[in-house]
């Protein structure tokens, strides 16, 4: 049977990864909250933060402010992780079955291209909820400029250009997002397929519900989602940096130059502070937040596709 000429099977499958997806997304973005919190500030040399490290300053939010500080911005986060996450997932199931039927599954840039496109279809979707999360999550107690997300939005709207200011940053982002995205799922796809081709013995366990094949275990999923994390992240930082940067330029008049292009907020950001104290900024902090962050997505995603049987996948 087929509803608005889709079918009913698929439907079910693309509302239920939806509702995986977004769950995943926020177990792993509130897992690691409050180094995300401290990544935003060092990212953009915030006044109070800039001299400290990853440890120093998370003992510094929770002096200056109190230890909620460190969840800052994880509302806004959450509104927008659940549509991005959700998105995300559900595309790169889609994008990968067409894309599997055109080029072969047995191909590399399958799962590469899937995992992309899914990434700049999330973003493009949601983008405006991470440049508010990014503004509340720089405050700090005392020197508030917003008092929540809708106050947040619609001053940006209002005073900074309508909703091209909401998309600032929006080209590195998405520059940032095509090898971050394609390197993530097609890590953890690879990954996942070594671990059960060669080591079934250590990282699977027999399940006979749906496939009757083998699965990861939690830890498997754990190791491959954290190991793709890593990969992925160490390619797409710089632009992840220069979106940051556009991002927060107009919360302080010093920094109101990177608000331009893509391209000239690089070329400061390197000619000021370098490649690692400036293009790679925070990336230790980055390490410690992507792995767990990645890994408990992966992990939630597939523990959620196995809840809701969805390992069979969509039919095209």
């Amino acid at each position: 049977m087929s509803t608005f000429g889709i079918r009913t099977e698929n439907l079910e499958f693309v509302l239920k990864s939806f509702f995986a997806g977004g769950v995943a997304g926020m177990c792993s973005k509130t897992t690691v909250a409050p180094l995300d919190r401290i990544k935003i500030l060092l990212q953009a040399h915030n006044n109070h933060y800039k001299h400290l490290g990853v440890f120093s300053g998370l003992k510094e939010i929770v002096d200056r402010e109190h230890f909620l500080a460190l969840y800052k911005g994880n509302y806004a986060q959450m509104v927008r992780i659940f549509p991005y996450a959700a998105t995300q997932f559900t595309a790169f199931e889609v994008y990968k079955k067409y894309l599997g039927n055109k080029l072969g599954s047995g191909t590399h840039a399958d799962k590469f291209l899937a995992g992309s496109s899914a990434g700049v279809t999330a973003v493009a979707f949601t983008y405006p909820l991470d440049t508010i999360r990014a503004r509340l999550a720089f405050q700090v107690t005392g020197e508030h400029m917003y008092t929540g997300i809708v106050h947040t939005a619609v001053s940006i709207f209002k005073d900074e250009g309508g909703l091209r200011a909401l998309y600032r940053g929006f080209v590195p982002t998405i520059c940032g997002m095509i090898p971050y995205a394609g390197f993530s799922f097609y890590s953890f796809e690879k990954l996942k397929y070594v671990c059960m081709r060669y080591c079934p013995n250590v990282f699977c366990s027999k399940r006979d519900k749906n496939t009757g094949g083998l699965v990861l275990t939690i830890p498997g999923k754990l190791l491959c989602g954290g190991v793709a994390g890593a990969i992925a992240q160490s390619f797409s930082y710089p632009l992840d940096v220069t979106r940051r940067r556009m991002q927060l330029a107009m919360m302080n008049p010093e920094t109101y130059k990177f608000s331009n292009s893509m391209l000239s907020t690089l070329r400061m950001i390197y000619h000021e502070n370098g490649i690692v104290k400036g293009l790679y900024r925070g990336m230790s902090i980055n390490y410690l937040r992507a792995i767990p962050m990645v890994a408990m997505s992966f992990a939630t995603y597939e523990v959620m596709k196995q809840i809701l049987d969805l390992d069979t996948g969509m039919k095209i």
